[in-house]
Formats: C-alpha cells, sequence, structure tokens
C-alpha cells in the first residue's frame, strides 16, 4: 500500500505530535511502508521524515521544477535533503508557483497513493489546490481519507 499526505504548512501545537503518535500505530516499518509527499514544510516533511526514519521508501511528487526555492529558509535545506533521500521524485511540468500547480501536484499525489492522511482543520481552503480541495478530490475518487486533528485547534 501506498500512504500519502496533504495538510497544511504551519501546524498548530499538538498536531504534529497526533499525527506521529497515529503514523507509529498504524503503519508498516521498513520495506513495508511507501509514503508520498510533496514535501512542503509542515504536514508534508513531517511526514517524510516518518517514512524515512522507519526504513520506508519515500516518493516525492513536486509541483514545478523549482518548487523547493519557494519554501521558507527553515524548510528549504530539509527540502533538498528529503529529495535526495527519495526513491522517486516526479516533477510536474510547470514553470512557476501557481494555484493550478499546487491543485496538479495535490491530485497527482492521491492519484499515487492508497490511503490518504490528512492534517486538516475541516475547513476550506485558502487557494485552489489547498488541503480542503486535496481531501475532497480524493474522497470523489474513493481514496480512503484519515483527518489528523484536535478538536478546538484552530491554525493560524
Amino acid at each position: 500500500m501506498r500512504f500519502g499526505v496533504t495538510g497544511h504548512r504551519v501546524l498548530p501545537p499538538g498536531i504534529a505530535e497526533r499525527a506521529m503518535d497515529h503514523w507509529r500505530r498504524v503503519l508498516p516499518t521498513g520495506a513495508g511502508l511507501l509514503g508520498v509527499s510533496s514535501l512542503a514544510d509542515g504536514a508534508d516533511q513531517l511526514f517524510a521524515d516518518h517514512v524515512l526514519a522507519t526504513g520506508g521508501t519515500l516518493e516525492a511528487v513536486l509541483p514545478w521544477a523549482g518548487y523547493g526555492g519557494s519554501l521558507t529558509d527553515g524548510s528549504r535545506a530539509r527540502f533538498d535533503d528529503l529529495v535526495r533521500a527519495a526513491a522517486t521524485v516526479i516533477t510536474l511540468p510547470g514553470a512557476e508557483a501557481s494555484d493550478q500547480s499546487f491543485l496538479a501536484a495535490g491530485q497527482t499525489l492521491v492519484d499515487r497513493c492508497d490511503h490518504l492522511f490528512a492534517l486538516w482543520d475541516g475547513l476550506p481552503a485558502r487557494g485552489l489546490g489547498g488541503t480542503a480541495d486535496v481531501v475532497a478530490y480524493a474522497r470523489a475518487r474513493g481514496c480512503p481519507v484519515t483527518v489528523l486533528w484536535v478538536d478546538g485547534i484552530q491554525r493560524d
């Protein structure tokens, strides 16, 4: 099985811990774990780190070739490390940041996984291709989605 992730780039306190606890309980380790991520800061990098730390195989889906340059300074170095560690890197044919690029990457990620984890507050996307759009696409495709959030916690 391939497991994918979508989620917010800034995670409020408690969310990362909940996700990590859940993944430790339900996911296989070693060669049995194949994780798919777009490697953005927040949920994407958290999941990618978990996959690699447990000996799994990481597949990256990038919205365009220069995607890493769009990330915050704090997550750009980690992004570069994760790209190097990924067994497969799929770069979509976009030239720059756009809502369409983010949506296409989210849809490609869903198309490549059997189960999607969403670190999502349940609110509408703040732009096309956001977490809510990826979750809606997964559900429409019949891909199981596990939402990992803590009731009462709001993101900035």
